[in-house]
């Protein structure tokens, strides 16, 4: 007697170890991580949420192209004040700046999510998160520098570190801000006939 289908593989198209770590911590494992390579400057004129959509699919059609039998999840988190979009800051200089942007004023963290199923249908989304920062003392910010946190994140903090103080509010999905909005990327998943092993909706 012949047992269930063996379920198709999820590949996370995405070397982050922040979104791997939420996904396991919902009870969904990769089977594979697989760096896409996409370039993810924006493009002229391009906003922030278009920006965000943009690359997760990319992200997934690239990695979905090497892994066709295959669920693909892409996803790429924008962090945008107003119509501009912050990069990942690469030096102590672009998280200054970033930092002193974001002092005492609001702004938007944008997940992009596209999964593409081994039938090749697709399903995305683009969460919208409202962030609060605190009126940062120019001693915060050069405290936060100097713990190196920075590095390579967009907008030049994480939340889920010692950023957190900074955070006044937080309006929308949490996990979004930290790399991955869970609940969409389940529902996501799970609307295109994915199963992780455990019970569930």
């Amino acid at each position: 007697m012949q047992g269930p289908p063996a379920r198709p593989p999820l590949v996370l198209a995405s070397a982050s170890p922040r979104r791997r770590e939420l996904l396991c911590q919902i009870g969904i494992v990769p089977d594979e991580i697989v760096d896409s390579g996409v370039d993810e400057t924006a493009r002229p004129r391009e906003l922030p949420a278009q920006l965000a959509h943009r690359l997760a699919a990319e992200k997934a059609e690239a990695v979905a192209v090497l892994r066709p039998q295959a669920y693909v999840l892409g996803a790429d988190s924008v962090v945008a004040v107003g119509r501009r979009a912050l990069a990942k800051a690469e030096s102590a200089e672009d998280a200054r700046r970033f930092l002193a942007l974001l002092s005492g004023r609001r702004h938007r963290v944008l997940g992009g999510i596209t999964v593409i199923a081994p039938d090749r249908r697709r399903a995305s989304r683009v969460v919208v998160t409202s962030v609060a920062f605190k009126r940062l003392s120019a001693e915060e910010i050069e405290g936060y520098l100097a713990s190196g946190e920075w590095r390579g994140k967009g907008g030049g903090y994480a939340i889920q570190g010692r950023a957190a103080v900074f955070v006044k509010a937080v309006n929308g999905s949490y996990s979004n801000v930290v790399g991955l909005p869970l609940y969409e990327t389940h529902a996501l998943l799970a609307g295109l006939g994915y199963r992780p092993p455990w019970p569930g909706p």
